[in-house]
């Protein structure tokens, strides 16, 4: 691979880690590349909270020394850390006025701890909304177009690693606060299988959503990221897919659900091409409409979702109601919260349409669905709402955006692929498929643009 050192930043993941291992690049350079990047670019995107150029070149340094049978997976790479999780040497805030002042944690989130073992540079603290929990802008800008939003609370993760700040970032999804930000910002954002990996340490919302997930540039990056997670076949009755997975020939299933009216003319576009796109290249295309019941998801998720918000946000209202957004101070003292038994039904209700649900995706290789309803809509108070995305995340489906296509503003827009519970490698697999045809299209013909 020729290399040209001003073009550095630009390499994905698992190029740099190639060039890593065969020394021909030294995790210093690399990092000092992306920390000019993140000069040049910053001052307008606003994607850190916290970064300290010396601390990262020290780490860079002490992982150089490493003797070779000491290196890890991530050995190297620099990864950007949604300020949600904590860091035993940056400190953890949430946006919060709560917590302005407060200091590096004891110990790293469980998330951290195994990215740092796997030989990560913890690159900084990337920007949220208030307890990743609010709809109401933080501080970051659409790399794309700085007066349209970045998108929801994981928007500082995605930016920078749309805008080549870093190759990798890791997040959180309760509502679409991975998928949605990684279509509007233009990279791929991987929620895996509730549950897969570890959220202690990590600021909470709702325990039945919260859910830990990726970005990078690359399928083949976020690959890198899920096996050291170790969600390749995390249930034995899961097979592990072996090889790529081949557009021709595939059953693709474009599922719409029941939020599609919402949807702008921008995913109307993409939705539409998408499809013609597939079936050109010989896929068994097939838009399917999911059993009726599925429509309660969105009324169930929120009676649930309240309700474990309420109990998340307790401790802090305790702690100083008066640092914490009006939101979340009515959310604690409401008194029309929904009633035993309806949080019953709402539980129950999505407990059948999980096991549903695994039932209709085992039957396609490839699922389509929504991402975000149009390209980044503009203004940075408010980052828009993730209605594509709440159902997948409360059934606990495995789901990534693929970018691919462009609005009328010249913004991205991608789409999601879902699977079944526990189908995060062939999600991958999916993933890396439709992104390859829709890239390699985009570059010949500006398809999307």
């Amino acid at each position: 691979m020729g290399i040209i050192k001003s073009d550095l930043y630009r390499l994905s993941a698992t190029q740099a880690a190639e060039l890593i291992r065969r020394n021909r690049l030294s995790a210093q350079d690399y990092s000092q590349a992306l920390l000019d990047r993140v000069r040049l670019r910053d001052p307008q995107v606003r994607a850190w909270v916290y970064l300290d150029e010396k601390a990262v070149l020290d780490q860079a340094k002490r992982l150089d020394s490493l003797p070779t049978d000491k290196r890890g997976p991530l050995h190297g790479l620099p990864i950007g850390i949604k300020d949600v999780f904590l860091t035993r040497d940056m400190p953890t805030r949430y946006y919060s006025r709560l917590h302005a002042h407060d200091g590096n944690a004891a110990a790293d989130s469980a998330a951290v701890s195994i990215l740092r073992s796997a030989g990560a540079i913890i690159f900084g603290k990337t920007a949220t909304t208030e307890f990743a929990s609010m709809t109401e802008g933080g501080p970051c800008t659409n790399p794309n177009n700085p007066k349209h939003t970045p998108g929801g609370s994981s928007s500082g993760s995605a930016a920078a690693v749309a805008d080549c700040q870093v190759p990798l970032a890791i997040a959180t999804q309760t509502g679409g606060s991975i998928v949605r930000p990684g279509s509007l910002n233009g990279c791929y954002g991987f929620k895996p299988t509730w549950g897969t990996i570890s959220t202690e340490g990590m600021g909470r919302f709702s325990t039945s959503a919260d859910t830990p997930g990726f970005y990078a540039r690359t399928v083949e990056d976020v690959e890198m990221l899920a096996r050291v997670f170790r969600l390749a076949g995390n249930m034995r009755s899961t097979p592990v897919p072996v090889g790529p997975l081949t557009v021709a020939g595939s059953k693709v299933a474009f599922i719409k659900t029941h939020v599609w009216p919402k949807a702008g003319p921008g995913t109307h576009a993409a939705w539409i091409l998408a499809h013609k796109i597939l079936q050109d290249h010989g896929a068994q295309v097939q838009d399917v409409d999911l059993p009726e019941t599925f429509s309660k998801c969105s009324e169930w998720r929120e009676t649930v979702v309240t309700q474990e918000a309420r109990a998340a946000f307790l401790p802090k209202y305790l702690e100083d109601k008066s640092k914490i957004h009006d939101d979340i101070v009515k959310l604690v003292e409401a008194q029309d919260l929904p009633n035993p038994q309806k949080v019953l039904e709402a539980h129950d209700g999505i407990a059948k349409l999980r096991a549903d649900w695994d039932q209709i995706a085992r039957n396609y290789d490839i699922i389509i669905t929504p991402s975000a309803v149009d390209e980044a809509p503009e203004g940075l108070k408010d980052t828009g709402i993730a209605v594509f995305c709440t159902m997948w995340t409360i059934l606990h489906a495995p789901a990534m955006n693929v970018p691919g296509f462009r609005g009328k503003c010249g913004l991205p827009i991608g789409l999601t692929v879902v699977g079944s519970r526990y189908s995060d490698m062939n999600v991958l697999r999916s993933g890396e498929a439709i992104g390859a045809v829709f890239n390699r299209l985009q570059k010949q013909d500006g398809v999307g643009s």
